[in-house]
């Protein structure tokens, strides 16, 4: 189904910052889970070389205003709508150019792998901001475990699409399911995490749960959500907002002060819970870590 928007689509249509409105409701939402994390162990995470010293932000902030537009396009709608995802039994389809294809329970992906803390900074490409305590473990340690061919150059991710649970997804607002894509080098980097959990608790399913890829130097976008397929691929996948905009979106998405977007200036930003704006960083921050992946590229021309 191909998508059905004006010129205009963005990534996060204009909306007003409405971190607040609905508080009462957020706060009964959030209620419930913290239940569901009282239930699990709870442990210190020892603090990761990767991690920023920034203050994270909020708990309440991180899990109330959200991007995630199959459960509606208003930043306060997923924290509502988002109860209706199930996120358990969950299993994830590995395919392409691999050695070991095939469909895996939550369980087998998570089995062999100790999870750690990185506090990362999250920069939206709508000139916002958030500093994220995410639980998981590096990406690269699960795909090495499918035993990638050397046809594999690219890594395509996919969200689950489910019109039973996911009631916007009827909008079109997107050519659904979600997509993303890395390249091989991108998705093995170390800093690049699947995500089970934030602030020590499994990740609410408005953050993406119960699996989420996180990328700290790429815009917010690229950290796809609720993930249920992973493909190897030989030629460079085209992702959702690619596809909706490829004026707008282009495959790399890093974080860059220097090149704009054409409808936000990228060279400052506003972090959730602070007035005043700062420098938006190259990389956000992680240039030292993941600028030579690009080098020789011109970072204009690759967006």
């Amino acid at each position: 189904m191909m998508i059905k928007q004006t010129p205009d689509l963005t990534e996060n249509d204009t909306t007003p910052y409405a971190l607040y409105q609905h508080r009462r409701e957020f706060l009964k939402f959030l209620g419930g889970a913290a239940l569901l994390g009282a239930a699990l162990p709870q442990r210190a995470w020892a603090k990761s070389a990767f991690s920023t010293d920034e203050t994270p932000t909020d708990f309440a902030d991180i899990t109330t205003y959200n991007n995630f537009y199959e459960f509606g396009t208003g930043k306060d709608e997923p924290a509502i709508k988002a109860k209706t995802l199930i996120t358990s039994p969950w299993s994830v389809t590995v395919d392409g150019a691999c050695e070991k294809p095939g469909t895996y329970t939550l369980e087998d992906i998570l089995k062999p792998h100790a999870l750690e803390e990185r506090i990362y900074r999250m920069r939206c490409v709508e000139g916002w901001s958030m500093v994220i305590p995410w639980q998981g473990f590096p990406l690269g340690q699960l795909l090495k475990r499918f035993q990638p061919t050397s046809k594999a150059k690219f890594v395509r991710f996919e969200t689950l699409a489910d019109p039973k649970q996911m009631p916007e997804l009827k909008q079109n607002v997107l050519d659904w399911p979600y997509t993303e894509g890395l390249r091989m080098d991108e998705a093995m980097h170390p800093l690049t995490l699947l995500a089970t959990g934030l602030y020590n608790k499994p990740l609410l399913n408005q953050n993406g749960a119960p699996l989420r890829l996180v990328v700290p130097w790429k815009y917010g976008f690229k950290s796809i959500k609720s993930i249920v397929r992973i493909s190897f691929v030989e030629q460079q996948p085209v992702s959702s907002w690619e596809k909706a905009n490829a004026r707008e979106y282009g495959f790399y998405s890093n974080v860059n002060p220097t090149v704009d977007h054409p409808r936000w200036a990228q060279y400052n930003e506003r972090r959730i819970g602070e007035f005043s704006k700062r420098k938006t960083l190259m990389f956000n921050g992680y240039e030292a870590q993941v600028a030579s992946l690009y080098s020789g590229m011109d970072l204009r021309k690759n967006y």
